[in-house]
C-alpha cells in the first residue's frame, strides 16, 4: 500500500514524495488516538483514516507541491522532504518521541503450521492490502476519473487536449496516494511500533518496490511488494535481525545492473 501511493504519486505528477513516510506515520496516530480514546477497532479506523488522509494530501498538494510542479527536481526533493520534517517534529511536540504499542486483545492470536508461525494482524493487513489495491485499480480502469488519472500520467499533452483538468487530477493523485499511505498506517499499527519517526523505515523499502516494479507502474509496485516482503520473510529465516534487509538491497542492486527500468518498466526508446 505503502509503494502503491508512492508509484502513484510519481507516476501522474513526477514527484519523489519524501514525505510519504510522514503521512504513513499519521495513519498509525490516527488509529491508535482512535482506538485509546474512543474505542474505535482498529480495522473500522479506516473509514476515518483513508478520507481524513485523503484531505490531507489535496491541500498539501494545493498549497504546498503546486508551487513548484515546474521546478527543478531537486528542489521539490527538497520541498517534499521539508514537509516531512516539519510533519515529524509537528508529531514529536504534540505526542513525544515515546514509542506506542497498539493493545488489542483479539489481535495477539497467532497459528502455528508446522514451524511457521502465522501473525492474525499481519495476516489481515495483507488482505486489507490486496483488497484496497484492488479497488484503486478497479477505480483506475474503469471510472472517469481513473481514466483521466491515467491519461494525464500517460500524455499530459494529449489529455490537455481533450480537456481535462490537470490540476484537479494532481489534487485527486496526490490525495489517493496519501490517503493509500494512510491506510498503511492503519494496518500497519496493529503489529508495528506507533513513533514520530516511525515512517522512516517503511518508505526507503517502499522506494525500493516502487524501482523494482517500474517508476509510475501500478501493478509493478504491488507485484514488487510482494517479491520484497517474500524476500525479507524468507530471509529472516536465514539471517539474523537487520541483516535480511540486505537481501532487499541485493536484489534492488542486480535488477539496476541488468533491467535498470525495472522488472515491469518500460524501456525508453
Amino acid at each position: 500500500m505503502v509503494a502503491v501511493g508512492l508509484t502513484l504519486i510519481f507516476g501522474v505528477m513526477k514527484i519523489i514524495n519524501f514525505a510519504h513516510g510522514s503521512f504513513m506515520m499519521l495513519g498509525m496516530f490516527t488509529t491508535y488516538w482512535l482506538y485509546l480514546l474512543l474505542g474505535i477497532d482498529p480495522y473500522l479506523s479506516l473509514l476515518l483514516s483513508i478520507p481524513s488522509l485523503f484531505i490531507i494530501g489535496v491541500l498539501t498538494q494545493r498549497f504546498v507541491i503546486s508551487q513548484i510542479m515546474d521546478a527543478p527536481a531537486h528542489n521539490q526533493l527538497l520541498l517534499t522532504l521539508g514537509i516531512s520534517l516539519f510533519i515529524e517534529n509537528l508529531a514529536l511536540f504534540l505526542w513525544t518521541p515515546n514509542f506506542r504499542n497498539l493493545e488489542v486483545a483479539y489481535l495477539r492470536k497467532a497459528t502455528t503450521v508446522g514451524s511457521v508461525m502465522i501473525s492474525f494482524p499481519k495476516v489481515i493487513a495483507f488482505l486489507f492490502a490486496i483488497l484496497l489495491t484492488a479497488l484503486l485499480y478497479y477505480f483506475l480502469k474503469k471510472t472517469d476519473l481513473g481514466k483521466a488519472i491515467r491519461a494525464v500520467s500517460e500524455e499530459k499533452e494529449g489529455a490537455l487536449t481533450v480537456g481535462i483538468n490537470m490540476r484537479r487530477v494532481y489534487y485527486l493523485a496526490f490525495g489517493i496516494g496519501t490517503a493509500c499511505v494512510g491506510a498503511a498506517g492503519t494496518l500497519t499499527a496493529p503489529f508495528f511500533y506507533v513513533n514520530p519517526h516511525v515512517g522512516g523505515i517503511f518508505v526507503i523499502t517502499a522506494f525500493v518496490v516502487v524501482v523494482l516494479g517500474g517508476m509510475g507502474n501500478f501493478i509493478g509496485a504491488l507485484l514488487g511488494g510482494l517479491i520484497v516482503g517474500l524476500a525479507e520473510s524468507v530471509g529472516a529465516a536465514f539471517v539474523p535481525g537487520q541483516i535480511k534487509q540486505l537481501i532487499i538491497y541485493f536484489i534492488f542492486i542486480i535488477v539496476l545492473l541488468f533491467k535498470p527500468e525495472g522488472l515491469f518498466g518500460r524501456t525508453s526508446e
